[in-house]
């Protein structure tokens, strides 16, 4: 019975040992092993073999969601710290709240365990004090507006920094920036007051343009009915002349058809001119006005005109 016991008990002891010896890392994980308090190795993930109670894995402080935690696993992915919100005091002397985003990746595990107490804690305190110094270089316009630059800044000290703990920085990215209340009231106001300029702007040039077309408009208008005007009054003097013509063309066929009647003995010219005087001689006796007689100054030549009618008819 005591041999089973001891058998039992041996059975025991040994699953124990090969557990304790046997250390399984998972992809991307490692752990610093130490061989009775002196650094020994850096396992590589897979199945790894110990001495017990000779050799341990060591323990360094990590950050998961926001809590330090203790493990004796160094995670080799790229992680983010999501640091709490800071104070800090921009050049012109506006205090404001600044939340930080960090991704960082360690890239030397033996670094990160011997160089460093509490790296989480260190890589927050260092990004803290980095931001407050470059915030407050600049003045608020330019930290509102220059979140790239003020996140490269910051990447490159911090990337430097840690450089000794085998911790690289790949990003930093500023996720808040919150300006007091009455810097936030006075931002408002005077971007309402900008919307306003620019209205105002708009409209003023927007009347400015329906002026100018206006006067456009009426400048083409005038400018047209002064060429209709002129156009109107070319074709009237056009027709009137026309008109001129054509009578004297009538007159004159008339004064040769007159002159192929009465010969070349008696002028045409008193013949028409006596006609005239004939037909207003009638118009005066038709109407109802004091009679007013007009006689030619030379009464020959008036004579000698019913004379080259009457010696017309004769010839008829």
């Amino acid at each position: 019975m005591i041999a089973t016991y001891v058998l039992v008990a041996i059975v025991v002891l040994a699953l124990i040992f090969v557990k304790q010896a046997i250390i399984i890392i998972p992809q991307s994980e490692t752990k610093i092993v130490e061989r009775l308090g002196k650094y020994y190795a850096t396992l590589s993930p897979g199945i790894n073999v110990i001495i017990p109670f000779i050799d341990r894995a060591k323990t360094i402080v990590t950050m998961t969601r926001g809590r330090y935690i203790y493990s004796t696993s160094i995670d080799l992915r790229e992680q983010v710290y999501d640091f709490d919100k800071q104070n800090v005091i921009t050049k012109d002397n506006i205090q404001m709240q600044i939340n930080a985003l960090l991704y960082f990746q360690i890239v030397d595990p033996f670094k990160a365990v011997y160089e460093i107490n509490n790296l989480p804690n260190a890589i927050e305190k260092l990004t803290q004090t980095t931001l407050r110094n470059i915030i407050g270089e600049l003045e608020l316009d330019q930290t509102l507006t220059s979140r790239d630059t003020i996140n490269t800044k910051l990447r490159a000290v911090l990337d430097d920094a840690t450089n000794k703990w085998g911790i690289k920085v790949n990003r930093v990215e500023l996720q808040d920036i919150t300006p007091p209340e009455s810097v936030l009231q006075a931002m408002e106001k005077q971007m309402q007051a900008e919307r306003n300029k620019r209205a105002t702007i708009l409209t003023s040039e927007g009347e400015k343009q329906a002026a100018i077309l206006q006067s456009e408009g009426e400048k083409t208008s005038t400018i047209n009915r002064a060429e209709a005007t002129k156009q109107q009054a070319i074709l009237y003097a056009e027709g009137e002349a026309t008109a001129r013509i054509r009578k004297a063309e009538a007159e004159a066929i008339a004064i040769q058809k007159i002159t192929e009647a009465v010969g070349q003995s008696t002028n045409p010219a008193n013949y028409l001119l006596a006609q005239k005087y004939i037909a207003m001689m009638q118009e005066l006796a038709s109407g109802n006005q004091s009679k007013t007689v007009y006689l030619p100054y030379e009464a020959t030549n008036l004579l000698g005109s019913i004379g080259g009618i009457k010696d017309l008819f004769k010839t008829e």
